[in-house]
């Protein structure tokens, strides 16, 4: 637990912000870990300010405190909160995603392992409301390397993990070899069935706690460095446009993608024309497309 200093203003400061927030007045704690400015008030400090440790309207019992493969919509791919908001705010909320969890997966408990390849993550549950055509983030939660892998087991597969995830499914949940399969299919039909649904993002839980969301730059700057502040992102090509719902009184247009995403769907529609590994043909999962 860290300790309280009255007066000091808790900060959430990328590497690359250190030089600048020092030159404002921020200093650093080691014993904490963090950065922080001396007093309330302090100008310049607010987009390094920590986030509160619920975002409004969050459910962190929501997706429930099991491991299980989760699937987004063909109509949803490249839509994240990463990409969505700004660098600086995406650290806050990452930030505060780890420290709820006192720095472990919540799936599984493991600590961040570096040699070994394991780090914590953020992941996004979304519920989906067929009747509006709403996709809704309900929750953040903070996961391991392994854990979030297994997440996203169409990835792994892409990847050439889906073994790797299919064992730590099994080590984590105490499910045999064939309730894993049964399970991933299970995700697997239902993903399918979501991909009939142009789904609306609702993303209102970030931007009630004061975080402006944002378009990301088109693949022609991420390509040509034309960005240097957002070098990830990219713009969505699929002909499906997911709409974004930053509160109620406020719809924008606009295609959220990741790049390291846009790349991977070369593979991914080769998977769709039948292409898929020895694995997949193991269990069933024909005919898919995105995972």
């Amino acid at each position: 637990m860290m300790k309280r200093h009255s007066g000091r203003v808790w900060l959430d400061v990328p590497y690359a912000d250190k030089d600048q927030a020092k030159a404002l007045g921020a200093r650093w704690d080691p014993a904490a870990r963090s950065w922080y400015a001396p007093r309330h008030g302090m100008a310049g400090f607010t987009h390094w300010e920590r986030l509160p440790d619920l975002l409004p309207g969050e459910d962190r019992t929501f997706g429930g405190q099991t491991l299980r493969v989760g699937l987004i919509p063909r109509t949803s791919w490249f839509t994240n909160v990463r990409s969505a908001v700004d660098p600086r705010d995406w650290e806050r909320l990452r930030q505060m995603v780890y420290r709820r969890a006192d720095y472990r997966c919540e799936f599984c408990d493991a600590e961040r392992d570096n040699p070994a390849g394991v780090f914590l993550e953020a992941h996004e549950w979304f519920s989906y409301d067929e009747t509006s055509g709403v996709q809704t983030l309900r929750r953040l939660i903070c996961l391991c390397t392994l854990c979030h892998r297994a997440v996203h087991f169409g990835l792994a597969t892409l990847q050439g993990k889906a073994e790797e995830a299919e064992a730590h499914l099994r080590r984590v949940t105490g499910m045999t070899r064939a309730q894993v399969h049964q399970h991933i299919r299970e995700a697997f039909d239902l993903w399918e069935h979501r991909n009939q649904t142009q789904w609306m993002l609702d993303l209102s839980a970030i931007s009630a706690a004061g975080i402006t969301l944002r378009e990301p730059p088109s693949p022609r700057d991420e390509v040509t460095g034309q960005d240097p502040e957002a070098p990830r992102q990219g713009e969505r090509t699929s002909p499906n446009d997911t709409r974004i719902v930053t509160c109620s009184s406020e719809i924008s247009q606009g295609p959220l993608a990741c790049c390291a995403q846009f790349r991977m769907l070369v593979a991914l529609q080769a998977l769709a024309n039948g292409h898929l590994s020895p694995h997949h043909q193991n269990l069933g999962l024909t005919g898919s497309g995105s995972w």
